[in-house]
């Protein structure tokens, strides 16, 4: 049961998503809520627990939250992002047992740059960004992109990710396998369909290398 995903051929590609993926977005989400709450009465802790109803009720927790208190978006803090502690390891370990990687994510100008900065970037050979783009998640324009680009068709790729509604449903849709890391406010969503019922769930990135053998069975 120690056999790992390239040993099966019809496993070539594996796609992450970013934000509460590969990196730990808590303390950018804390900084733009103290940023928009200011000259306001709204506290933090209200916004808080009211994107947490919101994520639960199955909505995007952080968007409703700032049309419930009417905040103005501001701008978004990237610098905050922070690589998971398992994160280099787990990818370093998927590109030694032969897996190729890509990324499939809703990001600001510079997805690439970031990458790079953490070290990251050099593990991903197809990096689909919605601000290069033109396209975001949960449109599957964006999905398609990256598999042409990769070479690869729907079955032969998995789709790692957190958003029930953004990585999970329209990877599933397209033929994709799929794995829910469950992080950040997304841990709070339900499926609401079938097609957002992950093929496999973890609780970090490390646990993937786990469960190959699982994706081996499923195919």
């Amino acid at each position: 049961m120690n056999e790992s995903i390239h040993t099966n051929p019809a496993i070539r590609w594996i796609f992450f998503d970013v934000g509460s993926t590969l990196v730990d977005e808590e303390k950018a989400y804390k900084h733009r809520i103290r940023d928009m709450i200011q000259g306001t009465s709204v506290t933090f802790e209200q916004v808080w627990d009211k994107r947490i109803q919101y994520a639960k009720a199955g909505y995007n927790g952080d968007q409703k939250a700032i049309e419930y208190f009417a905040l103005n978006k501001t701008p978004w803090h990237s610098e905050d992002e922070v690589p998971f502690p398992d994160c280099e390891q787990t990818l370093a370990a998927l590109c030694e047992q032969g897996c190729r990687l890509g990324i499939i994510a809703n990001q600001e100008p510079g997805a690439r740059e970031r990458l790079d900065a953490w070290g990251l970037g050099r593990y991903f050979l197809v990096i689909a960004s919605s601000a290069e783009l033109g396209s975001a998640k949960p449109d599957p324009a964006i999905f398609r992109w990256a598999l042409e680009q990769a070479g690869c068709t729907p079955d032969h790729a998995v789709m790692v990710g957190d958003r029930l509604d953004n990585d999970i449903r329209p990877a599933k849709e397209l033929g994709m396998k799929t794995i829910r890391i469950r992080k950040g406010l997304a841990v709070y969503m339900r499926p609401s369909c079938p097609a957002e019922v992950p093929d496999f769930t973890v609780d970090s990135l490390s646990e993937i290398l786990s469960i190959p053998c699982l994706i081996e069975e499923l195919l």
